[in-house]
């Protein structure tokens, strides 16, 4: 079967050279559904791309896991040789345990949260297993030094995996050990696929070309040409030695994807299917067998125990933070008392939880006349949207300039989470006169606590466009999850230091 090479070249061209071609196209449940070709004759690719480098990446996180987990054992043993032994099991059993919870499956390294919860289990695993293996064989167990060693090894391999995972994300800024990917559809589900690929790098789909329902339908736009119909699609990943093919839209479904899986199955190619759930993320979906089925079921309400526990993540983790900061907001609170007139603390009807108001509290770090001349100054608002902010805003004191970049002046907001007003992670309490503006689905953002941090602030902060804002909201109150909100509070210490996107 001839595939079209070149994106311009004329469709008739194309099924001209289909007709000549020897018998029909092959079936996707054949023994056989492609004609291959000798490996010498397909085009030769950059051997970098991840099929490649997967497996040296995989060893290098071993390597990695390893050198962590012998350090952790010198350093515990410095201490208390008679624990060396107790500490080289602990470390043994958390390497076996990283691996049985997938660590070190290649799909799963450098993307997604699999690996790092297959560190956090290991660690507790390690814990149990030696517990378990000292009250079998009665042998006395030195606790300090084991849970020493567990906590020890599961930070340490953690921080090991986000600087190798660092490592692997600026290769793929730059093209490489990208997987390469085939994106099959209609022309509209294909271009909104290939934007949010292309947008996120990080997760390694470069994206080589697509194929639609029919050769003669418009291309999606996209930069990438159409190689084929969905009929050729075995055909195509086989000749253009594709990684993955990702399914998008509900041109195919059922008994055809079926044998698509099939097909792709005998080429050695992945298949994604991109189920169309826009903003639905992994916490909320699951999978349910029913009467030879698989139904996907979506969580339309947040468990109990999950609310209880982000409420007890908020309290306890706030009221710390609080108190470890208390000297900077001190210190801040009279640099602003000695650069203007007026009260170091400044105080605003917000809109909480289900639209209740409550009093936010903030470092000063305007003129006492801020509000006044607000109306003045709403044309020159560098922002689209309901939200006003302006890069040179001058009714920003010198003191509350260098507070807002570096996020001092939100401290004090810390107090409103341990009253229970706001939560450490969500959407920005928004003003009433902004809430008037709402309408119907940017009123789900007070679904959730406003947060002192969240999505948005840290995916550029006040350099995104109001839509950008509202969709990252929307995203994290349809699928927050603690696990989400201590990635976002991690993420906003990156942020927030370095001072982009805030002013």
């Amino acid at each position: 079967m001839t595939i079209l090479e070149d994106p311009a070249e004329d469709v008739d061209v194309l099924l001209d050279r289909r007709r000549a071609a020897t018998g029909p196209r092959r079936s996707w449940a054949s023994t056989e559904p492609f004609v291959t070709h000798p490996r010498e004759s397909l085009p030769s690719y950059d051997a970098s791309h991840w099929g490649s480098v997967a497996g040296h990446y995989v060893r290098q996180a071993l390597a990695v896991d390893a050198c962590i987990a012998g350090l952790v054992v010198a350093v515990v043993a410095s201490f208390t040789a008679a624990a060396v032994g107790w500490s080289a099991v602990v470390a043994l059993a958390f390497l076996v345990l990283v691996a049985i919870g997938h660590g070190y499956d290649r799909k799963s390294l450098g993307d997604g949260p699999v690996e790092f919860q297959a560190v956090l289990r290991a660690g507790v695993g390690s814990a149990a297993v030696v517990a378990l293996g000292s009250v079998a064989f009665a042998v006395p167990l030195p606790r300090v030094q084991v849970a020493v060693t567990v906590v020890l090894l599961t930070l340490g391999t953690a921080v090991g995996r986000h600087a190798l995972r660092r490592s692997l994300h600026g290769r793929r800024s730059r093209g490489v050990a990208m997987s390469r990917t085939l994106v099959v559809g209609d022309a509209t589900s294909v271009h909104h696929l290939i934007h949010d690929l292309r947008g996120a790098t990080y997760h390694g789909y470069q994206v080589i070309g697509v194929c639609l329902p029919s050769i003669t339908d418009q291309p999606p736009q996209d930069g990438v040409p159409t190689l084929g119909a969905l009929a050729d699609i075995p055909q195509v990943a086989y000749d253009h030695q594709v990684d993955v093919v990702i399914v998008s839209g509900s041109e195919l479904s059922g008994d055809a994807l079926r044998r698509l899986s099939w097909a792709l199955g005998r080429a050695g190619v992945d298949l994604v299917v991109a189920p169309g759930l826009v903003e639905v993320l992994g916490p909320r979906v699951h999978l349910r067998p029913t009467a030879g089925l698989s139904l996907l079921e979506v969580e339309t309400t947040s468990p109990r125990r999950r609310l209880l526990a982000k409420s007890t993540l908020d309290r306890t983790l706030g009221a710390a933070i609080l108190l470890a900061v208390s000297p900077v907001i001190l210190v801040a609170a009279l640099a602003v008392r000695l650069n203007s007139k007026g009260a170091p603390f400044f105080h605003q009807r917000r809109i909480g939880v289900d639209g209740r108001e409550f009093t936010m509290w903030k470092l000063r770090s305007m003129y006492t006349d801020a509000e006044e001349r607000r109306a003045a100054l709403l044309g020159s608002s560098d922002r689209d949207g309901l939200m006003f902010k302006m890069h040179d805003d001058p009714r920003i004191t010198p003191v509350g300039r260098l507070l807002r970049r570096y996020s001092v002046d939100e401290l004090p907001q810390l107090w409103n989470v341990v009253r229970g007003d706001m939560s450490l992670v969500g959407p920005r309490p928004p003003l009433p006169q902004e809430v008037d503006e709402y309408h119907d689905a940017v009123y789900r953002r007070l679904r959730v606590r406003p947060g002192l941090t969240g999505l948005w602030q840290v995916s550029g902060r006040a350099d995104l466009s109001w839509d950008e804002s509202i969709r990252l909201d929307l995203r994290y109150v349809d699928n927050w999850s603690v696990a989400m909100d201590l990635m976002i509070l991690w993420k906003t210490g990156r942020a927030v230091f370095g001072g982009s996107g805030a002013y």
